[in-house]
Formats: C-alpha cells, structure tokens, sequence
C-alpha cells in the first residue's frame, strides 16, 4: 500500500549516490529507474522508494508527486 509518507519522500528526498546524486527522487529519469530494476534496487526504503517512483513514472502519474513536490515548497 503506497502511503503518504512514501509520496512526500519521492517529492523530497535525494538520490543519495551515483550519477544523479542530489536529484530528487521523483526527478530521476526513467531509464535510470529501469537500469536500477534489472540491476537490483538498494536493500532498504531507498530501494522500495525507488521501485515506487518507476511504478509510478511507467503510470504516467508523476505530475501527481510534482504537484504534492510544489506544495511542499510552497509552506
């Protein structure tokens, strides 16, 4: 079950290593999503948050994360 907490970190938190280190999760590119499926996703939140973020880049739902993404910046 996808949580809000999990939502309002895809908005906020920062790929913490790697080619796209300090991008926000939900600004990660697809293909670097996928690379991350076939290669494995971190043990862990970041992985399972990763997953998510390509579940839901694949659904063309993103623009629901980059709205939460400005609201957040807003307060």
């Amino acid at each position: 079950m996808i949580e809000k907490q999990h939502l309002v970190k895809l908005a906020t938190l920062k790929m913490p290593f790697g080619k796209y280190a300090g991008r926000v999760l939900i600004d990660l590119p697809e293909p670097y999503l996928i690379w991350f499926s076939h290669k494995g996703f971190p043990e862990g939140e970041l992985g399972m948050l990763l997953a998510l973020c390509l579940e839901i880049q694949t659904q063309g739902a993103e623009q629901v994360i980059h709205d939460l993404k400005r609201q957040l910046a807003a307060h």
